[in-house]
């Protein structure tokens, strides 16, 4: 008996059944749906912002900045003891009449590894300089109680040139990542990621002069990696900003861009918090001669994730009431 053609039509083919699908599980940081209020505490974390910048300005101008020799000019030699050795001791030996402005600086564990810096021009030429520390040493302490690690000179003016330099190179660096943000979406957002940049980089210095940190061209190099990497935060939000405009068209911008926010930072914090984990290691394990470099990296990072979300956001939230009020 031939059974209903209708029926055996909606019977599947023995073998062909669709498999049921495989449910995907990943992590997530931030749980979907929340809602942080981040707009409504701009003026506090701006007024927050200001402030540390202006306590670092004030260090800035009052301590100034521990310039390395790139910039300061003079003559760096690092040693290593064979055994823990007072500092007073090494300002003893080095106490001559051919050495001026010696500064010793305990950059190693348990008081073995010393960075004697000589700045400025000294009479003779930085030979001279470099063979009285090492006859200073010599004669306190002992032929063989030390190694010479490595020995830097820099004459004035090159230093001079450096910073002049190095300052070019950062504030070029800020003007055109505000210039491609201003390209790549609008006018509005390219100011807000440079005044975002301009907060990072005066953090960050700021940060140096609090904790005495060296100044040197390997410091430079962090600072033009925290303008790149702030900025690569800044579009992320921006660019979902963006998406989020043209869906939400009828909601103000406010509550768009908290919704943004909301919605990458759970990417913010994942990724930030790698390069935080990395930097933190490299500032604690990296050694003395990357130190400032690690420091530096690890303070604009911080806040490069800050200002993305409570600097830059908030330019561009200003600059849209303000047109709004011109209309």
């Amino acid at each position: 008996m031939k059974g209903d053609p209708g029926t055996m039509a909606t019977r599947p083919a023995r073998g062909l059944e669709k498999p049921a699908p495989v449910e995907h599980r990943f992590f997530e940081l931030i749980p979907p749906g929340t809602t942080i209020d981040f707009v409504g505490l701009r003026f506090k974390m701006l007024l927050l912002s200001w402030a540390l910048i202006l306590i670092g300005l004030v260090s800035v101008g009052v301590k100034g900045l521990n310039y390395g020799i790139d910039f300061a000019g003079g003559t760096m030699v690092h040693v290593k003891f064979a055994q823990s050795t007072p500092i007073g001791d090494l300002r003893a030996a080095l106490a001559r009449p051919e050495l001026r402005e010696v500064v010793v600086q305990d950059v190693g564990k348990g008081g073995q590894e010393f960075q004697i810096r000589v700045l400025g021009a000294a009479e003779g030429g930085s030979s001279t300089v470099a063979d009285a520390i090492k006859a200073g040493l010599r004669e306190k302490f002992g032929e063989g109680t030390y190694d010479v690690l490595r020995v830097e000179t820099v004459g004035p003016k090159v230093g001079k040139d450096l910073w002049r330099s190095a300052a070019l190179a950062v504030a070029a660096a800020t003007l055109v990542m505000g210039a491609y943000i201003a390209f790549r979406f609008e006018l509005r957002f390219g100011v807000g990621a440079a005044i975002a940049l301009v907060h990072d980089v005066l953090m960050t210095i700021g940060a140096l002069s609090i904790f005495r940190m060296e100044f040197d061209l390997t410091t430079v190099a962090a600072l033009l990696t925290v303008v790149g990497y702030s900025v690569h935060d800044t579009v992320i939000v921006s660019d979902r900003i963006r998406e989020n405009m043209k869906k939400m068209r009828r909601e103000s911008l406010a509550t768009i861009m908290n919704v943004s926010i909301n919605e990458t930072l759970s990417r913010t914090l994942i990724t930030s918090g790698t390069a935080i984990v990395v930097t933190a290691a490299l500032f604690v394990l990296g050694g003395s001669v990357i130190h400032s470099f690690a420091f530096a990296l690890l303070v604009g990072f911080v806040v490069g994730t800050y200002s993305s979300i409570y600097v830059a956001s908030p330019v561009v939230l200003y600059l849209e009431g303000r047109k709004a009020r011109r209309r």
